[in-house]
């Protein structure tokens, strides 16, 4: 009994001293903190963060013990978590403690600059979902065309030069009320999302989605709320469930999906638009593919086109370096879009729109895009038939075959073993998965080389017999 009394108190002893350091820690952190509003404590934290003082590693205090110390409320001190958090420089939530994780205050795009470096043993590149160079049209006449615009190399800030927007309408899936012109597909989404949502809002997202996308609504401090697919599209049940959180926007691909391929179909974009009808939701679609996408891309805009976002990219069709897109909106989005340049470039150059706007029109160029679109479909339709011929699970189209595996590391290690570098699906989805999603753009021809390799893949990492595809 006095050894179980002993130990009792060496135990009542530890723990108050493990409380006092505790309560020291926390008192020395607080007093280090100047400004307590919640930027200020994470503009201070931050800087404690770099100056190695708090290590990588270290836990920070419990919000209500800070807050305390501090004298402030634990909403205060949690909103300062949430801004480091968006730049990763803490990790870990409320119930499980919160951790220095990175001494960074600039974000990065995790998941696109994650993707694997296979270095000189990738024979065949499979990972991204671009253009053949040898498929895009000769931009040599459009430039020199485009030179003579009006109000070249003026200050003038133009949202979107006349000739492009007349070429634009002609092949927009609805009436919009206005259109500017930015550069590229991605940076219209940027600006889309950061002049109409705020930090910590909700965003619906289907998934999966691509990785740049989830980084961008990292970027500027959305929640992204998942919205689950099959292979006609955003589920309407699955959307029901994420607009009962009031989401600011939801963001979906309307045509072929750079990431699985599928095609939104027009049955289920008038199910979703029926959902839409009943909230105040913005609406983004962000069709990348557009001039080569298989069908034409569709849009909720004719319904509600003054609450519809559409993005259009050139990226793909007409080349990367043209850095084009073109996105519609109502006059007033267009307005605050236009208002947030003025912080940055102000506007996209005359001379890629005036260009763009020739290709549109020129004869040589319509047929260039036409064959172009031509290709990628027997292209992508030759290695999903491989696929099919095997017994692989996959959907496919556009520029990407997309491929359920049972372990997304053991398929990549195998596939590189053949030189051949493709990418995992994870990082595209919201929800667990386990793909590979490969680009089918530049697979001119070793389809069934590539579609050999896929279906050793799927071969069990422990005994190496199939697998069971059915899921």
């Amino acid at each position: 009994m006095d050894a179980l009394k002993n130990v009792q108190c060496v135990f009542c002893t530890c723990t108050k001293l493990r409380v006092m350091r505790d309560k020291d820690r926390v008192s020395e952190l607080a007093s280090r903190i100047q400004d307590r509003s919640p930027a200020g404590i994470a503009v201070e934290i931050a800087n404690l963060i770099r100056s190695g003082e708090l290590p990588i590693g270290t836990q920070l205090p419990a919000v209500r013990d800070l807050a305390a110390a501090l004298e402030v409320s634990p909403s205060t001190v949690s909103s300062a978590w949430r801004q480091l958090r968006s730049h990763r420089m803490v990790s870990g939530s409320r119930r499980n403690g919160v951790w220095i994780q990175g001494d960074q205050t600039a974000l990065r795009p995790v998941r696109y600059e994650g993707r694997g470096n296979f270095g000189p043993f990738a024979v065949t590149d499979l990972r991204l979902a671009t253009p053949d160079p040898g498929l895009l049209p000769d931009l040599s006449k459009a430039l020199v065309h485009a030179t003579h615009v009006k109000n070249l190399n003026s200050y003038v800030r133009e949202v979107i030069t006349p000739s492009l927007r007349e070429a634009v309408a002609t092949v927009w899936p609805y009436e919009a009320p206005a259109f500017i012109a930015t550069n590229g597909g991605y940076d219209a989404l940027y600006l889309a999302l950061v002049s109409s949502v705020l930090p910590g809002a909700y965003v619906a997202v289907e998934t999966p989605a691509t990785v740049r996308i989830l980084d961008i609504l990292d970027k500027v401090g959305a929640r992204s709320l998942p919205v689950e697919c099959d292979e006609e599209g955003p589920l309407p049940e699955s959307l029901s469930a994420a607009l009962q959180r009031k989401p600011s926007a939801f963001l979906f691909q309307p045509s072929a999906h750079a990431t699985t391929g599928r095609n939104l179909s027009t049955k289920r974009l008038t199910a979703l638009a029926g959902l839409l009808k009943k909230s105040d939701t913005l609406i983004i679609e962000d069709d990348g593919l557009s001039f080569i996408a298989p069908e034409p891309a569709v849009s909720i805009g004719r319904w509600f086109p003054e609450r519809t976002i559409h993005i259009k990219s050139f990226s793909k069709s007409h080349g990367p370096d043209l850095r084009l897109a073109v996105m519609s909106g109502s006059e007033n989005f267009i307005d605050q879009v236009r208002g947030y340049r003025n912080f940055r470039e102000g506007w996209t150059s005359r001379i890629f729109q005036d260009a763009a706007a020739y290709l549109l029109r020129d004869k040589d160029s319509t047929a260039c895009i036409q064959n172009a679109r031509k290709t990628y479909i027997e292209r992508n339709a030759a290695f999903s038939r491989a696929l099919s011929e095997r017994n692989v699970p996959h959907t496919a189209g556009g520029l990407v075959a997309w491929v359920a595996v049972p372990s997304e590391q053991h398929a990549l290690v195998t596939l590189a073993s053949r030189g051949i570098a493709v990418n995992p699906g994870s990082p595209s989805a919201l929800t667990k998965t386990a793909h590979l999603r490969i680009a089918t753009g530049q697979l001119a021809s070793d389809f069934e080389k590539v579609a050999d390799a896929v279906l050793a893949s799927l071969l069990d990492p422990v005994w190496q017999g199939p697998v069971d595809t059915d899921y």
